[in-house]
Formats: structure tokens, sequence, C-alpha cells
């Protein structure tokens, strides 16, 4: 079967002729779901019994962009296989795969039903008590076990052939740590903030240098299996477990690019509050349980990766000194991958609904002026944040000393 993007009524007869999943396909249905930007995304259900499941078909194009922009439709594979890879390492954080066809560029995978897209639940002022346990331990397990500290050298080199993704590494190459730090036509910039950005941002050469080391570091450390677009946009969760999905973006990078992105998202969220007609009370309620859940991930994360380190690592990496330092840099490198994050999310081409939902464009500017601060505070100052509490310490201050409601 030759590619082609999926109708509603032919990505129903695909799963039923290729898939032992249905019995009777007059009873199927399908809803076209996809909001994101790079792909079909398709539940096909049971009427009957309601069982259903999910296709993700991969288009040629960026969907944000238009033909303009022209993508590999083979990436799904990577998708596919870190999923799994993932999954096995997890035990179940992913959505399972049923199947992956190379031809029509696709994956059948389970349906969380019973889940909800993080960042939604958020946006809302939902709080999810689970979430750093869980996270933290998806974290330490696959960025540890995929790591030369755990892993055979010449099995980490040969599964690191299978993740050469060059086309989704070039888009977050481009979009996190180029486009952003000066008047691309890529951009998508709020007309409120352009000042901002023309007499100040575009401007700050140590702040651009900054940048750059960070790009250099996502670009040449192949630390670790990374997911390489964790944000809460791709976090499945309910009031009891979470689920990790959308991995398209998988490579072998940095470890701390995973961390950072979280914290960034989280912190993106934090921000996005002082835009929103919402009580001071809730306000600072809810900013108070995405501190303490930003803390609580971070002190997991390091408490379990380095237990795993003193279990199992190999023979190769047994001092206790080097695993510190490791840590420690995963930590700093951390922050300066969540100030990239942050920023490209209110200058470049994708930005979050946490803050584009806010309508008046003045105060929306003026949320965004406050991520573009601490963003570029941090990372200019990240080697110099001792800890977690510190980090979250400096995001108050410059919260309350900057912040405009």
């Amino acid at each position: 079967m030759n590619y082609k993007p999926f109708t509603d009524q032919e990505v129903i007869k695909y799963v039923y002729d290729n898939t032992n999943i249905f019995e009777n396909i007059n009873l199927l249905s399908c809803e076209e779901i996809g909001d994101g930007n790079l792909n079909l995304v398709f539940r096909i259900r049971d009427k009957k019994n309601k069982k259903s499941v999910i296709v993700k078909q991969a288009l040629d194009y960026l969907r944000v962009a238009g033909d303009n922009w022209p993508l590999t439709r083979q990436r799904v594979k990577f998708e596919s296989e870190c999923l799994k890879i993932e999954n096995d390492l997890t035990n179940g954080m992913c959505p399972k795969i049923y199947k992956y066809d190379t031809n029509m560029c696709c994956i059948v995978m389970e349906d969380l039903v019973d889940y909800e897209i993080m960042r939604k639940g958020l946006i809302s002022g939902k709080k999810y008590n689970h979430f750093a346990n869980n996270l933290s331990t998806f974290l330490s397990e696959v960025l540890f076990k995929t790591s030369d500290i755990f892993m055979n050298p010449v099995e980490k080199k040969k599964l690191m052939m299978n993740f050469i993704n060059p086309e989704l590494c070039k888009i977050t190459e481009d979009l996190v740590f180029t486009d952003p730090y000066y008047d691309s036509e890529s951009n998508n910039v709020n007309p409120e903030l352009r000042d901002y950005l023309e007499n100040y941002f575009w401007k700050n050469n140590e702040l651009i240098t900054n940048v750059e080391i960070m790009k250099e570091k996502f670009m040449t450390h192949s630390q670790s299996l990374i997911h390489g677009d964790l944000h809460t946009g791709s976090i499945f969760i309910n009031d009891k477990d979470l689920k990790i999905f959308d991995a398209e973006f998988a490579f072998y990078g940095p470890s701390s690019f995973d961390i950072g992105a979280v914290i960034a998202n989280l912190l993106l969220n934090y921000i996005s509050w002082g835009g929103k007609d919402v009580s001071k009370e809730f306000r600072n309620d809810f900013r108070n349980y995405l501190k303490n859940s930003i803390i609580e991930l971070w002190n997991l994360f390091e408490f379990k990766f380095k237990k795993l380190w003193d279990e199992k690592a190999n023979k190769y990496y047994k001092s206790k000194e080097f695993r510190d330092i490791y840590v420690e840099n995963l930590f700093h490198d951390s922050i300066g991958f969540s100030s990239c994050k942050m920023m490209r999310r209110c200058v470049g081409l994708a930005h979050v609904e946490d803050i584009d939902e806010i309508r008046d464009l003045k105060k929306r500017a003026n949320v965004q002026k406050l991520v573009l601060k601490i963003g570029e505070f941090l990372i200019i100052n990240r080697n110099d944040i001792e800890s977690i509490e510190k980090l979250m310490s400096i995001i108050e201050e410059l919260t309350s000393k900057y912040e405009i409601i």
C-alpha cells in the first residue's frame, strides 16, 4: 500500500484489515482529534463495546507552517521505537504500540481514554499530586539506563545509530536555539512585545552567547536516549499515574534536555497566571503547588538517579565524586535548556496555550516579557545556582520584581 494521508473511511478500513483489534468493520467510527503540528491523529472506536485505538500518521510537512516546511514521514519510526524502549524501561509508562507501518508511516497505539493532557489540566488549575514522583521515575530510569554509565559502550553506540534523527533535531536547533534570538521570518511575535525584542532582547550578546553554548551541547552531548520534546502537552495524566507520548523527536542527546523541557513548561504555566483573571489567593496557591512540584521533581530525580548509579553503574563508573559532578552538571544544564525552551515559547514559531489564551495582547506581552527576563537571568547565571530550592527562590524574586498585573 503506497503512502497517502488517511481519510476517515480509509483509516477505519486500514485498522480493520491490518490488526485483529476489532471484529466488525460496520461498528467502527472515526474521529480526527489531532491538534499538533506534525501529524494526523485519529480515534477509531467500536460503537458497541466502546473499545478504541489511536492511529497517528506522519504528514510530510509541518502543519503550522504548511507546504513550505517539508519533513520526513519516517519520523514515526523514531517514535515507535522510542516508546517501546521507554515502556520496557519504565514498566509501562508509555502507550502500548500495536502496529508500526513503514509504508503508511503510521502507528496504531493504545487509546488512553482515562487520561487527559497535562497542559490542559494545569491551565484549568488542576493539581496532580503524584506527578513529581512518577515523572522522576520515568526520567531517572530512561536517562540512566540508556547512558554509558549503565550500558555496554558498544551496545550503546549501536542503539545511538538507530536514533540518528537529523530532520527533527534541525527543527529544535532552529526553533529553540536560533530563530527566537533574531528577527527571523519564522517567529510568531506579539506586536506588543516587538519593541522590547528589537531594543533589548535581540541585542543582548551575553544572552545569545549562552544560548549558543546550550545549542552546542544539544548538538554534541549524546548522553542518553531522550524524548526530545517532553513537555506538559506530551504527558497524559490522571489522578493516579501518567503516560509519556509524542516521542518523534527522540535521539541520543543531553540527558538534561528532557528535564529542562519539563521544568520550562511548568514555569510557563507558573508565570502565565499573572495575566489571567483569577484571585490573588488562587494564583498564589497554584503557584505554590507548581513550585513544590518542580522542587520535588528534581530532588526525587536526583535521589533515584544516584541510587541507580550506586546499584547498577558498570565497572568503569564507580567514583561517587564523579557521580556527583555528573549530576551537578545535569542540574546546571537543565536550567540552561529550560531557559531556552521558555524563551522560544514567547518569540518563536510555536507558543503554548498557557500564555496564548490570554486574549489581551498587552497583558500577554507583560507575561511574555517576564518569561524572557526570567529566562535571560537563568541561562546567564545557571552555573551559580546551587540547588532547585534556590532556583525557585529566584523565580519568586524575579516574578515579584517584574510582574505587571
